[in-house]
């Protein structure tokens, strides 16, 4: 056993940081068009990745592809609604048919309303359910089909803090990140033999399009929410980028169905 992991450390070190490196890899960011997704799809591109940005927005989506090429790297841009299972499977094959093969999923296509619990609609609750949990699901299964297959692939799930404490008047939000941080250990679970590994990044509250309307629309809640992390500062979308790399890279070969809070200290206390 000692000298088994002195063989690992070795080569460990041998490697060096190209453990870190994506280079010959396909990934999947859905969500890519805007704030984090835009965010980890250019990190994941900058440590080798090509990159099939997905967005709701195919203006989105093609200013994030035009930017990765602009820079050098390897890119498409797919509009999809990740809800609606046809265009996740139509995206999956596109994928398919530009590269050959997928090895890494990000499912960053997410979205918050909040309301107190007992005003929130039921087209509230949909929206949220569809769009953050159905619609990590159906990625997760569609794409996780051509990687178990293959026997080789990494999700990266993009949960919340809000998935692993509770604050007033996200409910539906709450919900739905806690399903996808349950999703993504079942998964982690049924896969793991089949090489095919899951986890999560849980981010805290980071400085993007949909957190400024809440910032705007809601200043106390914002502020309360800040003032609480040990930090003391808001997120920025490039703190995800170590993160989703790690994840991503076989520097993380040991690790599945691992729920990484990138949070400044949330949910430590």
């Amino acid at each position: 056993m000692e000298k088994e992991k002195a063989n690992a450390k070795i080569k460990v070190n041998e490697k060096g940081l190209s453990i870190f490196s994506l280079s010959e890899q396909v990934a999947i960011v859905t969500g890519g068009g805007s704030g984090l997704g835009r965010a980890m799809a250019l990190g994941l591109s900058e440590a080798g990745a090509s990159v099939a940005v997905v967005d709701i927005s195919a203006e989105g989506a093609k200013r994030v592809a035009d930017e990765i090429r602009a820079k050098g790297g390897k890119a498409i841009s797919i509009q999809t609604d990740v809800t609606r299972s046809p265009q996740v499977q139509a995206m999956t094959q596109e994928v398919l048919k530009a590269w050959g093969k997928i090895d890494v999923l990000v499912n960053s296509a997410g979205v918050v309303l909040r309301n107190p619990a007992l005003e929130y609609t039921e087209e509230q609750w949909d929206r949220v359910i569809g769009i953050n949990l159905k619609g990590t699901f159906l990625c997760c299964q569609t794409i996780g089909k051509v990687m178990v297959a293959k026997e080789k692939g990494s999700i990266v799930n993009i949960a919340s803090i809000g998935g692993l404490v509770a604050y007033p008047g996200c409910i539906a939000y709450l919900a739905s990140k806690g399903g996808v941080v349950q999703i993504t250990r079942g998964l982690a679970v049924e896969w793991a033999k089949a090489n095919v590994r899951v986890n999560a990044i849980a981010p805290f509250v980071m400085e993007t399009p949909m957190v400024k309307a809440v910032r705007e629309k809601e200043p106390a809640h914002f502020q309360r929410m800040v003032e609480k992390a040990p930090i003391g500062r808001v997120g920025q979308p490039e703190e995800m980028i170590g993160a989703v790399i790690f994840l991503a890279s076989s520097a993380s070969s040991l690790t599945t169905g691992h729920i990484l809070a990138v949070d400044g200290g949330y949910v430590a206390q």
